[in-house]
Parts: C-alpha cells; sequence; structure tokens
C-alpha cells in the first residue's frame, strides 16, 4: 500500500504533466495491486487450510507462467469458490470463510490471484484473475456456488462463460462493472491530464490488443447461473451505483440486496453480509 500511495503522491506534486510521459507509471498505478500481510486470525484460519499450487500463463506483464496459491476448507460435497477482489486476498473474506465452514458437507476453494496476497507477479489484471479462477475450476471441478468480491466479481462472470459451467449460485458483492471508467476514476484522483489518459489507453490497446472498454460486465454477462444474488451499497464510490442501474437493466433477472454505510471494502466484512451469504450458501 505504501508504494501505491506515494506514487500516487507523486504524480499529483508532478509539475508541467501535459509534457511529461506519465505511461509507465501510470501501469503501475493502474496494475500495481498492494500486498498486506495476513492479520493473526487471518493467519490461523490460512494454518488450518489444504494448500495448493497451480500456473497460469501472463503474455502481457511478466511474459511467463506465474504460479497463483489456493486454499481449502473441508471436503464436502457442496463446493464454493470465492475470488477476491483488487488489493486483496483471499484470506481478507475470512468473516465468510469461517461463516461456510459451520455448513455441513462444504468445501471452500478460495485462492490469491497472480499478483496478488502471497501468489507470484509484480503487477495483476482482470484477465489473470479470471484465469485463476478458471485454473481452479478446471483442477477442482464445477463449483455449486461462485462469490466474487469487486474486480473478482467480474473475474467470477468472465470464468462462468468460458468454462460454460452452471453453478447453482452465483454471489456478487459490489461488483465492478466499467473496468475503464474506474481506470479514468484513479487517473483522475492523481490529476492525470487527459493527453496522458489517452496515452495510457492506447498503450493499453497495443499490449492487450483490445480496448479497455471491453471489459464491461453489461457486454459480458451471459447468464450461466442459475441464481445471482447481488449486494451492494449505493453510497459506494468505487463500483458506483449508475453503473449498476445500468447493468441490471441488463440482467432483470439477478436479485439484489442494498446494504447501507458500508461502502465498498467493508461490505465484505459486515456481520449482515456474511450472514446473508451464508443462508444463501446453506439453502443451495
Amino acid at each position: 500500500m505504501k508504494k501505491l500511495k506515494l506514487l500516487h503522491r507523486h504524480i499529483l506534486a508532478l509539475e508541467n504533466k501535459e509534457d511529461v510521459d506519465l505511461t509507465a507509471m501510470l501501469w503501475q498505478l493502474i496494475c500495481y495491486s498492494p500486498k498486506m500481510p495476513p492479520r493473526l486470525q487471518q493467519q490461523q484460519l490460512l494454518d488450518e487450510a489444504e494448500k495448493f499450487t497451480l500456473p497460469v500463463d501472463d503474455p502481457h506483464f511478466a511474459k511467463s507462467v506465474l504460479n497463483f496459491n489456493g486454499f481449502i476448507w473441508g471436503d464436502g460435497s457442496k463446493k464454493v469458490l470465492i475470488t477476491h477482489g483488487w488489493g486483496s486476498k483471499a484470506i481478507d473474506f475470512d468473516e465468510v470463510i469461517t461463516g461456510l465452514k459451520a455448513i455441513d458437507d462444504i468445501q471452500i476453494i478460495a485462492f490469491d490471484a497472480p499478483g496478488n496476497g502471497s501468489s507470484e507477479g509484480e503487477l495483476s489484471n482482470l484477465i489473470l484473475f479470471a484465469k485463476a479462477a478458471e485454473a481452479t475450476i478446471s483442477r477442482y471441478g464445477a463449483p455449486d456456488v461462485m462469490i466474487g468480491h469487486s474486480l473478482g466479481a467480474m473475474a467470477n462472470v468472465i470464468a462462468i462463460n468460458e468454462t460454460n459451467i452452471k453453478p447453482a449460485l452465483q454471489i456478487s458483492i459490489a461488483p465492478l462493472i466499467k473496468l475503464k471508467e474506474n481506470f479514468k476514476a484513479t487517473m483522475n484522483a492523481a490529476e492525470v491530464p487527459v493527453s496522458a489518459q489517452e496515452n495510457f489507453f492506447e498503450s493499453f490497446r497495443e499490449l492487450f490488443e483490445l480496448d479497455a472498454s471491453y471489459f464491461d460486465i453489461n457486454s459480458k454477462h451471459i447468464t450461466g447461473a442459475l441464481k445471482h444474488w447481488l449486494a451492494f451499497d449505493r453510497e459506494d464510490r468505487v463500483s458506483p451505483y449508475i453503473y449498476l442501474q445500468e447493468f441490471l437493466s441488463v440482467n432483470p433477472e439477478t436479485i439484489t440486496h442494498e446494504y447501507f454505510e458500508l461502502g465498498h471494502e467493508r461490505i465484505i466484512k459486515d456481520a449482515g453480509v456474511v450472514g446473508d451469504i451464508v443462508g444463501l450458501v446453506k439453502a443451495v
């Protein structure tokens, strides 16, 4: 987190930004995911888990195969896969995992996406998140329930579409909807000039051979899950409600639950949200 804050402050303080090539710094600002060590209670929960490591190819940043780490609690027949959000890690779902462990006949699988948590990688992106989810599904089988927060919810949509699985329940918590708009918000917060933003997006197109606007869940969402439940806070500043409204107009079958004064990060920690998730999974 310190590295990202310093970079943000450095870009913010730059003079004559229009005359400076900011592209290299913006790649770091956008795609470096802060890595926070687990707290003691989280580490104790990790110590209980069965560990695994799987490879994914990163042709864009590392230009090599990266190993990512995963964790399994239980060996029941009801399989739950959890995909964390940006700047996060599997064990940040500790309250949810602890609640789910109390359900009979359950297996909980979570992973640190490449470039996040304990996994390999300096920079990360949505494609790597989705690839990690797909690799986990390929190794351990189709989950009955998929849970994703923020960017992890976007990754789950892609993974469901790419693997053609049909989970009984898909849970999306404060999902990001439009990735390009999220990038713009990050750059605007650092007062990056429009010209420099355009240069970054051109660099993005050259690297990924796609425009950043391609990563819009409104155009990617295919109803693969039998039931899709979505939790949100309309005051969420990271995933603006206006984009969620558009998503729900395209996907009216999605079941929504609004929470209040939780924001983007705390929503996965709230006791009410955790209780609702546990109840939903128990009913599958």
